[in-house]
């Protein structure tokens, strides 16, 4: 009986990867891992901590950007961040995502498979915003920064930026950011960010 549900779950599984929207998979991929935790009692007795408090790319952090409060997702890996936003029809209204570097760099983005027009800010290592670009749906065409000293870039739905006066000048919560970080599992540090306190 056990054998026949899991392989039941496990052909769950491999239907739920069709799916290419990053948080349907998400969502249907915890539903099956708790389905298969409970059925073959994998970790039941004790499961590690820090697996258990670590967060993903697809949790969402508050942070003030010019004053504003959003919900960002932190792209950081080079997976995450070739992935970014892509297939994404649905972000909210405050949603974004930030890719974080280990380095100052000159920054490109482009819109390969991103459905929604988007806001883009290249920020330089201190947080505050030095170059804004508009970014059209499914544009393939390169939007690379002036500058060569850009750490982080945040992209936001279209319109975000202007509907809350938010420009080059304007400042990232990096404190905010850098919890995030440590929230995911990686040392701020090691990006250019201040240590956070445990």
């Amino acid at each position: 009986m056990r054998l026949g549900l899991s392989k039941a779950l496990v052909g769950l599984a491999c239907l739920c990867v069709k799916n290419a929207n990053p948080v349907s998979l998400a969502a249907k991929a915890a539903v099956v891992g708790v389905l298969l935790a409970a059925v073959c009692g994998c970790g039941a007795d004790k499961a590690p901590e820090q697996a258990a408090s670590t967060k993903s790319v697809f949790d969402h952090f508050p942070v003030m950007v010019g004053g504003k409060q959003t919900s960002l997702q932190l792209a950081v890996t080079d997976a995450e961040q070739s992935r970014g936003l892509m297939q994404r029809p649905d972000l909210g209204g405050s949603e974004g995502m930030i890719f974080v570097n280990t380095s100052p760099r000159p920054l490109t983005f482009w819109m390969h498979n991103t459905p929604e027009a988007l806001d883009i800010g290249y920020i330089s290592q201190d947080g505050v915003i030095a170059e804004t670009y508009d970014l059209l749906p499914m544009d393939e065409r390169i939007v690379a920064s002036h500058r060569s000293d850009l750490q982080y870039a945040l992209e936001m739905p279209k319109g975000w930026f202007t509907a809350n006066s938010v420009h080059a000048g304007s400042q990232i919560d990096m404190a905010a950011v850098a919890a995030a970080m440590k929230a995911r599992g990686f040392d701020p540090v090691r990006y250019g960010m201040k240590a956070v306190s445990p």
